[in-house]
């Protein structure tokens, strides 16, 4: 068959939007999550790209199974429609709706509903890591004035959900231009305007500032190199939701956030994923929220 896409399917849940981040090169075409796989396609038939997978992996601190890098050739056209079709909506909590642009959804009158169309698979809600932070948005009293942080905004999606749900404005920062733009045109889809600011500002050269809510969903390592600069994002009723990390590793990323200044209040646990709220360690954060 002369193909120009190969298609790989892991059985390993990890989100697509981290795989597709680390996944940097030309021949990397895209990323999806199904029925607890990942599938990915590339173009051009080598062997670098599978270092790369299995880098990549190493990176996500996820062990793959024997014999779990196969992978068969696909018609292009077949990939895209296969990938389109793959999106389908979907409800989170009891507000929040995520749908492609081709398909509609039912929802409360109190609903928040998204439009999130796959591009190179950065976030579109439907990996549990995204999904536990969502769940906790709903959560939240929301107050005028409350400013979010979302660190490896993505695809944007809890920035943007944060603002449907009550928040005054978000600052949504990533370190890479094609999620960003990609953030950008779900922005734009959606109607959500000047509340919302796309950087590509890393966390440790932002100004000092005060946010309500800081989310960070992103891979034990990294949230391991950004933890100190938490602090200078810091108010006093500040609450810090990381979530990406993997069972194994609650426990170290517990400890060294607290050794900065922060205590835990809640954990949500799905998949093998953990989603972990944070308050300031100060006599007046003592109530669970």
């Amino acid at each position: 068959m002369d193909a120009a896409v190969f298609e790989m399917t892991i059985p390993i849940s990890v989100d697509a939007a981290e795989l597709a981040g680390i996944l940097d090169c030309q021949e990397f075409l895209g990323a999806w999550e199904a029925e607890g796989s990942i599938v990915l396609y590339w173009s051009k038939n080598g062997a670098e790209i599978l270092r790369q997978v299995r880098s990549a992996f190493s990176v996500l601190g996820v062990a793959l199974p024997d014999g779990a890098l196969r992978f068969h050739p696909v018609k292009a056209q077949d990939w895209n429609a296969t990938w389109a079709a793959s999106v389908q909506p979907i409800r989170i909590g009891r507000r929040i709706g995520i749908r492609p642009s081709w398909a509609t959804m039912e929802m409360p009158e109190d609903g928040v509903e998204l439009i999130i169309d796959p591009k190179q698979a950065f976030g579109t809600g439907h990996h549990a890591t995204t999904q536990m932070i969502l769940e906790w948005l709903e959560g939240v009293t929301w107050v005028p004035g409350m400013r979010v942080l979302d660190v490896g905004t993505g695809s944007g999606i809890l920035a943007m959900a944060a603002l449907r749900l009550g928040a005054t404005s978000a600052l949504g920062i990533d370190v890479d231009p094609t999620a960003l733009d990609c953030a950008r045109e779900y922005a734009a889809v959606n109607n959500i305007q000047e509340e919302l600011i796309l950087s590509s500002c890393p966390l440790a050269m932002l100004p000092a500032q005060s946010f309500e809510v800081i989310l960070a969903n992103l891979d034990c390592k990294t949230l391991l190199q950004v933890k100190d600069h938490f602090a200078g994002m810091q108010g006093p009723h500040t609450q810090l939701v990381v979530s990406g990390v993997l069972e194994e590793d609650e426990s170290q990323i517990v400890r060294q956030l607290e050794r900065c200044g922060w205590f835990q209040r809640h954990v949500r646990r799905r998949d093998g994923w953990l989603a972990i709220q944070f308050g300031v360690a100060s006599p007046d954060s003592s109530s669970s929220g």
